[in-house]
C-alpha cells in the first residue's frame, strides 16, 4: 500500500448519471491531475470495477467524490444517488470516501473550458474530468491550509 511517511494519493470523482469524471492527485499531494472521462455503462457494477482498478492503478489512498448539494447546502435529488454509488466504490475498493461540496464546479469547469478556447460542442467530452479535478483539488487545498498536508 503506503510507505512510511509517503503522501497518499488520491482519487477525485464527478459522478453523473451518463459520465464520471475522474482526476488523481499528483505523487506530492500537491496538484489535482484529470485522468478521464468514464462513459457510464448499463451496468453500475462494471462502472465500480473500473473505478477500483483506477484506484490500485494509481495506488490511491482514498477517494473524493463530488456531494451534489443545492447551493442552499440542501440536498440535490441526485446525492442520494451519489452519496450510495460512493459508499459501494469505498467498500469494493476498500478505500474511505471523503465526500466534497461541488457547488458550483461544472460552471467553473465550463468557464475554464471556454477561457482555453474550447468550443461549447468539445466541452461534454473533458467537463466532468475537468469538475472532478476541480474538486479534488479543493479538497487537497483545504489539507493545505489545515497544515496536514493531506486529508486522510
Amino acid at each position: 500500500m503506503e510507505e512510511s511517511g509517503a503522501i497518499p494519493r488520491y482519487l477525485g470523482l464527478d459522478v453523473g448519471n451518463r459520465r464520471i469524471g475522474v482526476a488523481v492527485s499528483d505523487e506530492l499531494g500537491l496538484t489535482a491531475q484529470p485522468v478521464l472521462t468514464l462513459e457510464r455503462r448499463s451496468s453500475r457494477r462494471e462502472d465500480l470495477r473500473s473505478l477500483a482498478r483506477l484506484c490500485r492503478r494509481y495506488g490511491v489512498a482514498g477517494i473524493v467524490v463530488g456531494d451534489p448539494v443545492h447551493l442552499s447546502g440542501e440536498d440535490s435529488p441526485q446525492a442520494a444517488k451519489t452519496r450510495a454509488f460512493a459508499a459501494e466504490l469505498g467498500e469494493l475498493a476498500g478505500l474511505p470516501i471523503h465526500l466534497w461540496d461541488e457547488r458550483l464546479t461544472s460552471e467553473e469547469a465550463h468557464g475554464i473550458l471556454y477561457r482555453a478556447g474550447r468550443p461549447r460542442q468539445e466541452h461534454s467530452k473533458v467537463v466532468d474530468q475537468v469538475a472532478a479535478t476541480l474538486i479534488l483539488q479543493s479538497f487537497l487545498d483545504e489539507g493545505k491550509e489545515q497544515g496536514t498536508g493531506t486529508r486522510d
